[in-house]
């Protein structure tokens, strides 16, 4: 159903009467939201009801189902009883259908023909491919986009083969030319059916092949649990469906309640890592810990961004048009779970065809992490001085945070000088000096001298202009890092 889901003007949704809504229904419900705009609800096997309690089971059925549709687009759609096969597979043949043809008539009142573009290029997603003796290769399928007429060259992109179209027919009907939203088989030079058993074809060279891609994404509601990045799912997109890997991301926090920019990307702006997909029904400690939450980015006062998107890896690569339909579920989840598997839609916006992408392409995909450290003041070297502690690890290189500010608890901006012995402690400058205050924090009271040796007095005052801050000081750091960034800057605002 997933890679046809492109195709649907109008959805008829089957609902066994006897059992209502099942998992599998809910999960076409969901993709009937994502991909058109009708729906009809059709309560089959209304024969297998009592005869004396029938009427009031199907009323009690359309209300649940009349409930169900209530928070949907489909609010009001129809819902009309059937049974398509009474007494079942096994019942003989003269057993008439009931409801089928009311089932028709609303159909028909239901059904308008969409309006049909013939411009822009030829594509068409192919559900079947044959051979016919002695006159070629056959594809049935939809055309999604353009038109096509005899003697048109076609891409098979999956195969990278380009060919003639000899024969066309629609219904078995001979015609010279077709567009966009008919059904049609086209007959082409021979080649193995088997290598293509359902695909694209398409305009030569209108078609790119990718190996990653950008995403606009939207969590499906139903869907239980985070969307994290680096988590696989299997993904469908054009007509085909592989698996991926996602990366999640979201506007920088002051434009989190921006316009939503839709079809389109921009590689000039800025953009914030997340740890997982955020979104308001986020259940307290889903990420697994406080650290964790902070890494999602959910350090915005519990605010969700209008707009989210994700950086998809493919597996393989994969042959499909820009702005197509994109559904991310999990496959490998257990079908008789009462759990939702669609997880996730957008559209491709962008879509990476150099196999060298990470090197060629992503560095310009400006995504960076907040980072912020936190350490303390051990003691003041002069007014403008002062040496920091606790920031950084032993093994830290601190030289590639020389020149970074820091901020003091007590008002102060410094600027990271160098490193400081070998534990990684570092000096800062302070180039506004220390306030009176601050000095007054930082500077521990002397002790009394007693009499003593010349040796012994010289200890003591070492050990005075070493003694730590009667009330801790601390420093804070923070820094963007861009992801992509092959050097691993550090980058801090003006």
């Amino acid at each position: 159903l997933l890679p046809g889901a492109q195709i649907i003007d109008l959805m008829m949704l089957v609902i066994d009467v006897t059992k209502g809504m099942q998992t599998q229904s809910a999960e076409c419900l969901v993709i009937g939201q994502i991909a058109c705009q009708k729906l009809i609800v059709v309560l089959n096997k209304t024969d297998l009801l009592a005869e004396g309690k029938k009427q009031a089971a199907i009323e009690k059925m359309t209300k649940k189902m009349q409930k169900t549709l209530e928070n949907t687009k489909f609010r009001g759609a129809p819902i009309i009883p059937v049974a398509a096969k009474p007494g079942g597979p096994e019942a003989p043949e003269t057993e008439a259908p009931q409801g089928i043809s009311e089932l028709i008539e609303l159909l028909t009142s239901q059904i308008s023909i969409p309006t049909r573009d013939p411009s822009g290029p030829f594509l068409m997603s192919v559900d079947h491919c044959f051979s016919i003796k002695g006159q070629g290769t056959v594809m049935t399928g939809t055309i999604l986009s353009g038109s096509i007429s005899l003697g048109d060259s076609v891409e098979i992109p999956a195969l990278k083969v380009v060919k003639k179209v000899k024969s066309m027919q629609m219904f078995h009907m001979p015609v010279t030319s077709a567009m966009q939203g008919d059904r049609l088989g086209i007959c082409v030079t021979q080649f193995d059916p088997k290598l293509l058993e359902r695909g694209l074809v398409c305009a030569p060279e209108s078609l790119h092949t990718v190996h990653a891609a950008i995403i606009s994404v939207e969590k499906i509601p139903y869907f239980r649990g985070p969307l994290q990045t680096k988590a696989k799912f299997h993904i469908t997109l054009g007509h085909e469906t592989v698996m991926g890997r996602l990366m999640f991301f979201s506007p920088a926090p002051d434009n989190f309640d921006h316009e939503p920019v839709l079809n389109t990307f921009d590689f000039s702006r800025e953009y914030l890592f997340q740890e997982q997909y955020l979104c308001k029904d986020l259940e307290p400690g889903s990420t697994g810990s406080d650290q964790a939450t902070e890494k999602a980015g959910q350090a915005t006062e519990g605010l969700c961004p209008r707009q989210q998107w994700a950086l998809v890896e493919f597996e393989k690569p994969v042959t499909c048009p820009r702005l197509c339909l994109v559904i991310g579920f999990r496959l490998n989840a257990d079908i008789h779970s009462n759990m939702c598997r669609l997880a996730f839609h957008g559209i491709l916006l962008h879509g990476l065809e150099d196999k060298n992408y990470t090197e060629s392409l992503l560095p310009k995909l400006r995504v960076y992490k907040l980072k912020h450290k936190h350490g303390f003041v051990e003691r003041v070297i002069d007014d403008y001085s002062v040496i920091g502690r606790s920031l950084f690890k032993k093994e830290t290189n601190i030289q590639l945070f020389v020149g970074l500010k820091v901020h003091l608890s007590t008002g102060e901006l410094g600027i990271i000088d160098s490193s400081f012995g070998q534990s990684g402690k570092f000096k800062i400058n302070i180039p506004g000096g220390l306030g009176p205050e601050s000095k007054k924090i930082l500077t521990p009271a002397l002790k009394k001298r007693s009499r003593a040796s010349k040796g012994e007095m010289a200890k003591q005052e070492e050990s005075a202009e070493r003694q730590e801050p009667a009330q801790h000081v601390t420093l804070s750091l923070s820094f963007k890092r861009y992801v992509f960034d092959t050097h691993k800057h550090m980058v801090q605002s003006p």
